[in-house]
């Protein structure tokens, strides 16, 4: 005998949990189900542990979808103040980093409490370590085999992410009932992850493995100033994560280090105050040691300044101002914050995310097709989603 629900809820994850105790305020017999162990898993370790939960900036223009109008509605009617009233009603301590990126002061573990919490409130039902094996559609609703026996819900909301940290039990379930049901989905890519260089670029620059450096990135006409980070893989850091949203292989990246800095004046003034300094020396004012080595004797720069021409010293700032490098790859879902891409938003209503063509079930969160930037914006789309399928279920 199938146990009832109002609504099923395929992931508890943040924008899962989101819907469930929103749909749950509105009377509604909630169920969430997941296969992990605990919720909020990719809660628990954003953030460095004190999870980014929002940023306060949010705004479509921060997402990237083939329908970048789609979030608007969603985006609108969930605010990030909204989000910030729940975590101050719960006292979770909060502070502001740079950019607008809202942290917990003390753990991410504060968000899944607050979440478990809201839902305990309205009565949700929570059924973790619990495995799906078929989902069907039928006169009496969706009927769900599950580990847990069977379950008939009136609605079905898909909230299991996408494939992006598969060791955190990420998988592409969502996209198969999407499919499954008759709606497309885009093509799918690893985002907000570390790029990869081929191995002679990468021995080449193996010496600068771990240095860090204030950087201006762009792919085309897409750009972010934000740090980056040599490894021992290729590039990372928060600028490089951005632009990875926007990179496809085949593409060349620009880096322009220390972007307001002059380094050919400063080179130049070096030279006629004392031209005995190296090249490095200076360089290295402005930029960590083991960097400005590097681009000396890539330069082949290895000699006081007062022998070395003005047109060599030029050559040089441009090398630190366009530096072109073109990536191998990335590092893939293993290491992706997010997935790109996922089920199309133009068969979604964008104020209730219910499939046009299935009345009734529900996508929301990451595996929609709509990605955010790195710094809060993901979560933010996650508690605007959960919240639109919750008010409309």
């Amino acid at each position: 005998m199938a146990r009832k629900y109002d609504v099923a809820i395929i992931g508890a994850g943040a924008a899962g949990m989101m819907a469930a105790f929103t749909a749950g305020r509105r009377g509604r017999s909630v169920v969430v189900l997941d296969h992990a162990k605990a919720p909020g898993e990719k809660i628990r370790i954003s953030g460095g542990g004190r999870c980014n939960f929002t940023n306060i900036h949010a705004a479509p223009k921060n997402y990237i979808s083939q329908n970048p109008h789609f979030a608007k509605s969603a985006l609108a009617r969930y605010t990030p103040s909204d989000f910030i009233a729940m975590v101050d009603r719960h006292k979770i301590a909060w502070h502001e980093k740079t950019l607008g990126q809202l942290f917990c002061d003390d753990s991410a573990k504060d968000i899944i409490r607050m979440l478990l919490e809201e839902m305990r409130a309205v009565h949700v039902d929570l059924k973790l370590s619990c495995e799906i094996s078929d989902v069907e559609n039928g006169p009496d609703g969706f009927r769900l085999s599950t580990s847990e026996g069977a379950i008939l819900a009136a609605s079905l909301v898909m909230a299991s992410g996408g494939k992006s940290i598969p060791k955190m039990g990420a998988t592409g379930f969502a996209y198969r009932i999407a499919e499954q049901f008759g709606l497309p989905v885009t093509d799918t890519r690893p985002a907000l992850v570390p790029l990869t260089l081929e191995p002679n670029l990468l021995g080449e620059l193996s010496e600068l493995s771990g240095v860090a450096v204030d950087a201006d990135v762009s792919c085309s006409k897409t750009r972010f100033n934000e740090a980056l980070l040599f490894t021992h893989r290729g590039l990372s850091g928060p600028s490089i994560l951005q632009i990875s949203s926007y990179w496809r292989e085949g593409d060349e990246i620009l880096l322009s280090l220390e972007p307001g800095v002059d380094f050919l004046e400063h080179l130049k003034a070096a030279k006629r105050e004392n031209g005995r300094q190296q090249v490095q020396t200076v360089l290295a004012q402005h930029l960590p040691k083991r960097l400005a080595q590097y681009l000396a004797e890539a330069a082949k720069l290895e000699r006081p300044l007062a022998d070395l021409p003005d047109k060599a010293l030029l050559s040089l700032a441009e090398r630190i101002r366009r530096w072109p490098i073109k990536p191998a790859g990335s590092e893939g879902y293993r290491t992706a914050e997010v997935t790109l891409g996922g089920v199309d938003t133009n068969a979604l209503d964008s104020r209730t995310m219910q499939a046009k063509t299935m009345p009734g079930i529900y996508f929301i969160g990451e595996c929609v097709d709509v990605t955010g930037w790195l710094g809060g914006y993901n979560f933010q789309w996650a508690w605007a989603s959960g919240h639109a399928a919750g008010e409309s279920v």
